[in-house]
């Protein structure tokens, strides 16, 4: 099942989201972030450091960029990506006062769509 590229990013997606949401919920519930949107942010940087590894070692095995070069280029991207993100989830629980867990699939959603093709042209080529 998993020897399709798309397949791979998928699972990995999967493990880097579950360990956002972890850190999110702890950093709400555990450590007393009072903003969601703040939360989410600190919470961003574990799953993004996550998805690079998954990306480059299992996700995208036959790429060309070096390592320096990939991490400048997945940083960039992601901190765009985890901007976007903090801010669609600040907009959507701490301005709208909206659910923050359909907030964060709402944020995930972008988020999945722009890291794949990010990713596949950006960092990770072929």
């Amino acid at each position: 099942m998993l020897d399709c590229e798309f397949s791979r990013y998928i699972a990995n997606g999967l493990v880097a989201t579950a360990v956002h949401y972890g850190v999110l919920n702890l950093n709400i519930h555990l450590l007393g972030v009072g903003s969601y949107g703040l939360a989410n942010f600190i919470a961003a940087f574990f799953g993004i450091a996550i998805s690079f590894v998954g990306s480059r070692y299992f996700v995208y095995k036959n790429h060309v960029n070096s390592l320096g070069s990939q991490i400048l280029r997945f940083g960039a991207l992601y901190a765009g990506i985890a901007a976007l993100h903090g801010c669609v989830l600040y907009l959507w629980s701490d301005i709208i006062g909206f659910s923050y867990h359909l907030g964060f699939i709402v944020a995930t959603g972008l988020q999945v769509m722009l890291s794949y093709v990010g990713n596949k042209i950006l960092v990770f080529k072929k």
